[in-house]
């Protein structure tokens, strides 16, 4: 009983938007909330909020953190806060991931559903996303939907928006982040 509801507060704590006077390490391992900029993975807090311009079409993978802009802090305390950012053609996006892009610019958990690895590999020649664990094929410009392996959903969309030519999540995730096992 005691376990199920630390599960049920740790929930409830990651999914609740941040207060203006929650300390910082609080919006640390707080999923990405609508208004919050990306900023590159490896990036120290403070670092500069990925531009339109940052994240060039038909490339690899850019990996990015959510950024809590009113405390200027990176919610990179939990691995399941990396996210994953493409750029394609608009007009090769489904029509469901069209309206959660900002300029072809599509944002996906870099989180696998299976087990949760962290989904980096592109295959240029597929045009998919690969989990090197397990080999589950994630199509980003349908959704993130699963095209082969084991994982047992697509990844979690994450739609953005653009405002003064910087990158913002317009919205929560799409689905659960994490993989079966969490």
């Amino acid at each position: 009983m005691l376990g199920v509801a630390y599960v049920l507060a740790a929930a409830t704590r990651t999914s609740l938007p941040a207060r203006a006077d929650d300390p910082p390490d609080a919006a640390r391992g707080m999923l990405a909330q609508v208004g919050d900029q990306l900023v590159a993975f490896g990036s120290e807090d403070g670092g500069a909020p990925l531009a339109v311009s940052d994240i060039p079409p038909h490339s690899d993978v850019v990996l990015a953190w959510p950024l809590d802009t009113a405390r200027r802090v990176a919610r990179n305390a939990s691995r399941l806060n990396l996210i994953i950012l493409m750029h394609f053609d608009p007009s090769s996006l489904s029509g469901p991931e069209t309206a959660r892009a900002a300029n072809g610019i599509v944002a996906f958990t870099a989180v696998c559903s299976h087990q949760a690895c962290w989904v980096t590999d592109w295959l240029s020649s597929k045009q998919l996303l690969q989990c090197p664990c397990h080999q589950s094929e994630y199509d980003l410009r349908q959704g993130g939907k699963v095209v082969s392996g084991p994982a047992p959903r697509g990844l979690a969309g994450l739609p953005l928006k653009v405002a003064d030519g910087k990158l913002v999540v317009a919205g929560p995730f799409t689905d659960r982040v994490g993989g079966q096992k969490l």
